[in-house]
């Protein structure tokens, strides 16, 4: 099967694609028009959580379009209600709003917290966000980001997002002042290259945000739903948030995210938020079938050792060619190279033969891994002793 160019070109050009078409895929492997397999340790950036077309939500797409796709958000429908039950169930939060994206559920957490702001500070609206975080691409979440350069690309920004140094507590509290009416992170910044926030460091945000009586935002759009080896990556410190945020892995390769609240802090009028799509049985169908398998008795358990023997392999890895290491949390880890050669190893293990491999580089200096969650051992030993051979070459 040849690349049909002209297909390519009625797409709108926003990136760098390789001229390959992937037709299917499943599990932790894909196949593109020629018939190529390709070993996937990006999947979809950590969006399908359990590999590609997994079973659980193949049968319940095919039996919630079946039944009911669509009767407006101005209605109740029962897997949202089931799938809200579920999140609350399991969280420290009271109330969900579901929508579309991460994007979409972090717009809808800034929107919240300035409403917050409204009712119960006087009109503070500034939420304190960190430098070399990434919240979305929406004018609001750009602005919120601390991607270098984007208070620029759109110009001008949204205000009200002073920027501070992850696991600096001093540089935050620096920030607060009377018009502050929250504080943001993510858990683990992935795009900004694989950091965790430190235990120390979300407790001391926890206790800064109650002595001023501020709100604590996690934006857990790629570390949540088990990807730290957790179901949720707060609880990794141990602190509660009072809003958190949820994408990617969530629905497991469809479009779904969570806007999630405590009680205290839902204080949307009717007609603040809203979305023709937002909590349709569609999607949170599948939601639900994701919940319920991550949730099973020892699916966390092999999370974790999959995460031990990804990081033991990482070490070994630097260890043999001299790198600088590796970090993250879980099954969201990045390879310090020591050297911009990121993206020479991600082209060349794309075009290695007879089988390809998928990876990230988000910097130059580091690669990225966000395997499914239900990734093999067997797989997990293939990409390994794969990417010992691509570094070789890239270095020879």
């Amino acid at each position: 099967m040849n690349f049909d160019r002209s297909g390519a070109d009625a797409l709108m050009e926003i990136t760098s694609r390789p001229e390959l078409v992937f037709v299917r895929g499943q599990g932790s492997w894909l196949e593109d028009h020629e018939g190529k397999r390709y070993l996937d340790f990006i999947q979809g950036w950590a969006v399908n959580c359990l590999g590609h077309c997994p079973e659980p939500v193949v049968k319940a797409l095919q039996q919630q379009a079946a039944t009911l796709l669509n009767p407006s958000p101005a209605f109740y429908n029962e897997p949202s209600m089931n799938l809200a039950r579920r999140i609350t169930s399991a969280s420290c939060f009271d109330r969900v709003f579901f929508a579309n994206s991460g994007a979409e559920a972090n717009e809808g957490a800034i929107k919240l917290a300035r409403k917050w702001g409204q009712l119960k500070r006087n009109g503070a609206y500034k939420i304190i966000t960190m430098d070399h975080s990434f919240h979305g691409r929406t004018l609001a979440t750009m602005s919120a980001s601390g991607k270098p350069g984007w208070d620029r690309i759109f110009a001008p920004q949204v205000d009200g997002f002073p920027k501070a140094d992850l696991n600096d507590l001093d540089s935050v509290r620096a920030l607060v002042d009377d018009q502050t009416v929250a504080i943001m992170l993510e858990p683990v910044q992935g795009e900004g290259g694989v950091i965790p926030a430190t235990r120390d460091f979300m407790q001391g945000l926890r206790a800064l945000a109650d002595e001023h009586g501020l709100l604590l935002i996690v934006d857990e759009v790629q570390t949540g739903y088990g990807r730290t080896g957790k179901l949720f990556a707060y609880e990794l410190s141990g602190v509660e948030p009072d809003i958190m945020t949820l994408g990617k892995g969530i629905g497991a390769g469809v479009p779904l995210a969570a806007l999630c609240a405590r009680e205290a802090v839902s204080v949307f009028a009717h007609g603040d938020q809203g979305g023709t799509y937002n909590g349709n049985p569609l999607m949170t169908a599948a939601g639900i079938a994701v919940f319920d398998t991550l949730t099973a008795p020892g699916f966390l358990d092999s999370v974790q050792a999959r995460a031990q023997q990804l990081s033991e392999g990482l070490w070994d890895l630097s260890a043999k060619w001299g790198m600088g290491g590796e970090r993250g949390e879980g099954l969201l880890r990045a390879l310090l190279l020591g050297r911009d050669e990121g993206p020479a190893i991600v082209d060349a293990a794309r075009n290695w033969a007879p089988e390809g491999m998928l990876l990230n580089a988000p910097r130059p200096n580091l690669l990225r891994f966000m395997p499914a969650l239900n990734v093999t051992e067997q797989d997990m030993d293939t990409m390994l002793a794969r990417l010992d051979e691509v570094i070789a070459k890239v270095r020879s």
